[in-house]
């Protein structure tokens, strides 16, 4: 059968003009048409996913789909849009859609499409929007002929529309983030708008221009753009002290290197709060640069106080977590103002976000820090709650840190993603599939509960909750009564997920009167009074603190370490049990004075040791017993840099793209670069500098983290940071510790610390060849709940046959190398 055409666009002309202030789309297409096959993915939340489409992709094998035709257990059928521009049909689920577009010569168009999770362009993966927020537009390089468009849709429907602007420098301000002005506070701080470049090359040395109303010119250097590239950019905002609450107007327009302007300028208005009401503050991200918020709802009684009036104990602080497709702001306005509180609502990143664990739990500790020391709130009145995800994440975050909040709230909370979003653990893992589940042992709720125990806890679900059972209620419930001393649990009658009562102010199943009774009579202990530690992590990168205890190794990574202590101050001794812990470290500001200190851990006793300058002891376990020791050397694994994988992009992370292989190799280190920042963007509101490896410098900003596309050969900047290293990946050969792989079907992602920093990571994307570079495209690197060890590497036949196709999985050692970690391998 001769291939289906699905769709004639008459030619898409791009006139690039140096200055254009009329970029109104020249040309707009909708698509009317395409080819659906659905039940062809099979993953989930997981690491690893089958997928028949993606499979021939890598190997080279084009998609020219035709209608009947098979393709896995399915077969291709014809979808019409509705009246509103959007296809819809069953075989969406787990399924894709097609659609050709011809193309008079090569050139770049915009894309605009909702509800698919990515779009492959002539086999080159971009990003999605499976959430349908309308605000991704994605530049695409067409060449000249017949192009194809092949959506992976997940959520049952999909609409698509190709635009063409004469300038190729866009400036977009649907998804921007913006602070809140207040009144009678003058304002210096960051926005940040998208850009796009819709051409074919690189545009560097750009600034981006912000005029105030007052007309003055704040101006900011651009990143550098990518071809056929979108990125979240930084502008600056500030004004005087504003005394009306009349909205204020900004323009911002891109510039060249003179200052000249190149873009059309988009315009947007800042809200002017009154002092009483919420507010959204901005901050530059220490994860990767980029512009975040948070939103305040003031303490009525620290606003709008006259001069001379009594003083006030500091103010306390609720960090409110809001739930899925909700955004800070509204979750802030969801509360009547406390006299006594600030609340305070961090983002998640994103509406949906990371689920409030990885860089959503980031995101809220960040918050967390920053609105203390701006509201300057007492620390010991520092309380957490959230409504579904974010009761989730109320359960999450209040479990790493047990001494950072005085007491919890989980509204209509699920428990975790094995108990509600379809994780699965094998009860009978084979030795490969236990190293991939022990990289999300950090998400299971469950295993960490113990450190419930150290904080009053308030669980409140609606009892005809549709959206999340009831069940993780009572599971969490039944859980904390076999320890727990301060908890309660109350069941909404005939309530659902979201309710409130009457004309109150706010919504009573957040602004529930027992939280914040409860957070009213709860203090956190300062050191000296806490007598009894009982602390569980999985990760000391992500957990090791409670109060004056400090697990900074682990002998088995990412296995469930714990330690349960008591201090006695008139003997001046610390004594307990430990699991699965190598270095432990003690805060001697628990005790009062000089006088030495002793240590009973494990039966072992160390008597009289006398506290250093720096008021910590800590004890390193060598064989059966403990020996007095120093902290982790920074090149270890400690409680700042422990791995797994997804580690390497924490710390103001960068891409480096390979430039020193072929053609094709090259080509596809750009592209997945630009993927993954796409994909950061879209999930994490992010923006993350990519550079070519001949514009890397190793001895610039040694603290940032560093991403690697490519392998030994093809990315010059390989072996400045990973020379010497027992990780070899070259064309054709990777080698691990004292294993070697041949083939170039090999993808292979792995980090190390990168030399100089106390932080910093090296991470590596990177495969064999250009198979396995493929391979690499959708590994679920940024979704949340999906646990990636330290080192892995997968073969093709994981697309169909799960964890027997993965060839190498594992975790370093606390020197960081393959002989003292632990890894399996498939031959």
């Amino acid at each position: 059968m001769s291939r289906l055409r699905l769709l004639s666009i008459a030619i898409i002309s791009a006139i690039l003009l140096s200055i254009n202030h009329s970029s109104l789309a020249q040309v707009k297409t909708d698509f009317k048409t395409c080819l659906v096959a659905g039940g062809l993915v099979r993953g989930g939340r997981n690491l690893l996913h089958s997928d028949p489409v993606e499979a021939m992709l890598i190997a080279g094998n084009p998609i020219l789909p035709a209608v009947g035709e098979a393709i896995g257990n399915a077969k291709w059928a014809e979808a019409r849009a509705n009246k509103d521009g959007w296809f819809e049909s069953p075989a969406f689920s787990g399924g894709y859609a097609y659609i050709s577009v011809p193309s008079e010569k090569d050139q770049v168009v915009i894309l605009e499409a909702a509800g698919h999770t990515l779009v492959y362009v002539n086999g080159t993966p971009r990003t999605g929007d499976p959430y349908s927020n309308g605000y991704v537009r994605l530049p695409l390089s067409l060449r000249k002929g017949e192009n194809s468009l092949l959506f992976l849709v997940g959520r049952g429907r999909l609409r698509a529309s190709i635009k063409t602007f004469a300038n190729p420098l866009l400036l977009d301000a649907s998804d921007a983030t913006l602070p809140d002005f207040r009144l009678g506070e003058a304002l210096k701080t960051s926005g940040a708008l998208v850009a796009i470049n819709a051409s074919n090359d690189w545009k560097r040395g750009l600034k981006i221009m912000t005029e105030t109303p007052e007309g003055k010119r704040l101006v900011r250097n651009v990143p550098a753009l990518p071809p056929a590239s979108v990125r979240k950019i930084a502008i600056g905002i500030e004004g005087p002290a504003p005394k009306t609450a009349e909205a204020k107007k900004y323009s911002v327009y891109l510039a060249d290197a003179a200052g000249v302007p190149i873009s059309e300028a988009v315009e947007f208005n800042l809200r002017v709060r009154k002092q009483t009401e919420t507010y959204k503050r901005t901050f530059i991200s220490q994860i990767d640069g980029s512009v975040q918020y948070f939103a305040v709802n003031p303490a009525s009684d620290y606003v709008d106080r006259k001069s001379g009036a009594p003083s006030l104990p500091p103010p306390a602080l609720v960090l409110s977590l809001h739930g899925a497709s909700v955004e800070g702001l509204g979750q802030a306005d969801a509360y009547a103002s406390k006299s006594w509180a600030h609340l305070v609502a961090p983002t998640n990143r994103r509406p949906y976000g990371f689920d409030w664990e990885e860089w959503g739990r980031l995101d809220a500790l960040e918050v967390l820090d920053l609105a203390q020391k701006e509201l300057k709130t007492d620390p010991a009145r520092t309380y957490l709650t959230g409504h579904s995800m974010g009761g989730h994440g109320t359960w999450q975050v209040g479990v790493q840190y047990p001494d950072k909040f005085a007491a919890l709230a989980p509204s209509a909370g699920w428990v975790s993603f094995f108990s509600y979003a379809g994780t699965q653990k094998s009860a009978a893992p084979s030795p490969m599939e236990a190293i991939l589940q022990r990289s999300t042992n950090s998400s299971d709720t469950l295993a960490l509960s113990h450190n419930y125990a150290q904080q009053s806890i308030y669980i409140l679900h609606g009892d005809a909750d549709d959206n999340v059972p009831i069940s993780e209620a009572r599971t969490m419930a039944t859980h904390l009564a076999g320890f727990h001393k301060d908890f309660q649990i109350h069941e909404q009658p005939g309530a659902g997920h979201w309710w409130s009562e009457g004309d109150e102010a706010g919504a009573r199943c957040v602004d529930y009167p027992g939280f914040f009774d409860l957070f009213s009579k709860r203090r956190i202990p300062s050191l000296p009074e806490v007598r009894h530690i009982d602390f569980t992590t999985a990760n000391p990168e992500v957990s090791s603190r409670c109060h004056w205890a400090t697990i900074e190794q682990q002998i088995k990574p990412l296995e469930i370490s714990s330690v349960e202590l008591t201090l006695d101050p008139h003997i001046r001794r610390f004594s307990g049990t430990t699991k699965n812990v190598k270095t432990l470290k003690f805060n001697l500001n628990s005790l009062a004075g000089a006088a030495p200190a002793s240590f009973n851990i494990d039966g072992v006793k160390l008597e009289k040791l006398a506290i250093p300058a720096d008021r910590s002891i800590t004890l390193v376990r060598d064989g059966a017993s403990w020996i007095q020791g120093r902290s982790s050397n920074p090149g270890q694994k400690n409680a700042l840099r422990s791995g797994n994988f997804k580690a390497a992009f924490n710390h103001r992370f960068q891409f480096v793209v390979g430039t020193k292989g072929t053609f094709a190799e090259n080509e596809w280190a750009l592209a997945k670069a630009k993927f993954d920042a796409e994909s950061f963007w879209y999930r994490g509101n992010g923006s993350v500098d990519i550079l070519l490896d001949t514009e890397f410098n190793p001895a610039q900003e040694p603290d940032r983290s560093v991403i690697l596309y490519g392998n030994a050969e093809t990315n010059g900047a390989w072996d400045s940071l990973l020379k010497g290293t027992d990780i070899e990946v070259r064309r054709g050969v990777a080698v691990i510790g004292k294993e070697k792989f041949e083939g170039e079907n090999l993808a292979i992602l792995f980090l190390k610390p990168r030399s100089g920093s106390s932080t910093a990571c090296v991470g590596a994307i990177s495969g064999t060849g250009i198979v396995g570079m493929k391979l690499a495209d959708r590994i679920p690197i940024f979704l949340s709940g999906v646990g990636i060890p330290d080192l892995i590497a997968l073969s093709p036949e994981s697309l169909s046959e799960g964890a027997k196709g993965v060839k190498a999985a594992g975790f370093f050692g606390n020197d960081w190398s393959v002989e003292n970690g632990e890894f399996t391998f498939n031959r």
